[in-house]
């Protein structure tokens, strides 16, 4: 297995850093999943990804935790 980081980024006026993650963190909870990541590997390669919903949604609805590859 490799290790990834995965992040969104969305521009959000807030008066504090603390007010612009709660933000976040409302759009996240109430709002439609972001379909648009940035990926960087280990070897700090970077790509933009945008999921096709759909296909997204499929994969999410199976419990990957049983999959032989994840251990």
């Amino acid at each position: 297995m490799h290790k990834f980081t995965v992040s969104i980024a969305r521009e959000i006026e807030a008066d504090s850093a603390e007010e612009a993650a709660l933000l976040m963190y409302q759009e996240l909870a109430k709002g439609p999943v972001p379909d648009r990541y940035t990926v960087t590997d280990e070897a700090k390669v970077t790509a933009e990804l945008k999921l096709d919903r759909d296909k997204a949604d499929e994969f999410a609805s199976i419990d990957h935790t049983a999959d032989p590859g994840n251990w």
